[in-house]
């Protein structure tokens, strides 16, 4: 039920900042819309997120994962975007292995979005058994796993650990 909560409030939250500003006759819609939200998708896009209500993991997401999320977002755009404009298109693409430690599905589906959203990098394929996600990169800089975990995971498994597992 608190997870059914969360979501609600997440979703009117979500309406009313992007019906700004808010007045009675958008905030009824807002209800409504959330609520059916809620009732359909709530089983499917809550499962395993109970623990997120917690305010320490509130912190961790809007003070650490939001900034170094947009921070990731703003290099990768300014580098894919050199990489478009310049006159030999300096790219290396490839796909490459990378290890992961997180195991809950909501981290596992924040990690790969951060990964898939930031220009440059796609999640293809996951093995959730062996922790392993294959991973599209318009440059590659090693094919080591280890390395490259380093460089395409750990700018965001770290916090997306202290948020969801």
């Amino acid at each position: 039920m608190a997870k059914r909560i969360v979501l609600f409030i997440v979703g009117l939250i979500t309406w009313c900042v992007l019906n700004w500003p808010p007045d009675w006759q958008h905030i009824t819609v807002g209800v409504l819309v959330a609520a059916f939200v809620d009732f359909i998708v709530a089983d499917l896009f809550t499962k395993g997120a109970a623990g997120f209500s917690h305010p320490h993991r509130w912190w961790y997401f809007i003070f650490c994962y939001v900034p170094i999320f947009f921070w990731e977002l703003v290099k990768t755009n300014i580098d894919v975007a050199i990489r478009v404009l310049h006159p030999r298109l300096p790219i290396n693409p490839g796909i490459v292995k990378v290890k992961t430690t997180l195991k809950s599905d909501v981290a596992l589906t924040f990690l790969c979005c951060s990964i898939t959203l930031t220009p440059g990098t796609m999640v293809v394929d996951i093995d959730r058994e062996a922790g392993i996600l294959y991973v599209h990169w318009i440059d590659v800089k090693t094919q080591d796993m280890e390395a490259a975990t380093k460089l395409v995971v750990g700018r965001f498994e770290r916090i997306l650990t202290k948020i969801f597992d």
